[in-house]
């Protein structure tokens, strides 16, 4: 990875959870840019940067909700792992839902991980800390 920040693209149609998000994001841990769409025909066209997003930054990492309107979590999620220009950007499911069958579906699907959102604001920073510091320190990214 370059010196410049990571990017983060941040898909979820609720703002008050996109909002929380951003804010656990900025907080510990390293750095990083973070962009928000609020469904997933919005992240498809940010990630294959057609209008209005011709000047987005490729994302090192795609948070993913899983129920919006217009298109799907699972919709995009298939749509970024069967692009051949997309599919290495690692994409984790946060999502709301702690039905099984939602994780495995994620993961069938090509999910990296799924996290469920918790419920407490600690519990959240942490896994907002954490998420970093594993992608963005741990992790050797692809170019």
């Amino acid at each position: 990875m370059s010196a410049a920040l990571p990017h983060i693209l941040l898909v979820d149609d609720d703002a008050a959870d996109a909002k929380l998000t951003r804010w656990a994001l900025s907080q510990d841990g390293p750095p990083c840019c973070v962009a928000h769409v609020f469904d997933g025909a919005e992240a498809l066209a940010f990630l294959r940067r057609q209008p209005p997003f011709e000047d987005a930054a490729r994302p090192d990492l795609v948070l993913l909700d899983l129920n919006m309107p217009r298109m799907d979590g699972r919709q995009v999620l298939a749509a970024i792992k069967n692009d051949e220009g997309l599919k290495t950007i690692p994409v984790v499911v946060l999502t709301s839902s702690a039905m099984d069958r939602d994780v495995n579906d994620s993961y069938l699907l090509g999910a990296n991980s799924v996290i469920t959102k918790p419920m407490d604001i600690d519990t959240f920073l942490d896994a907002a800390r954490s998420l970093k510091t594993y992608w963005f320190s741990s992790v050797r990214l692809p170019q």
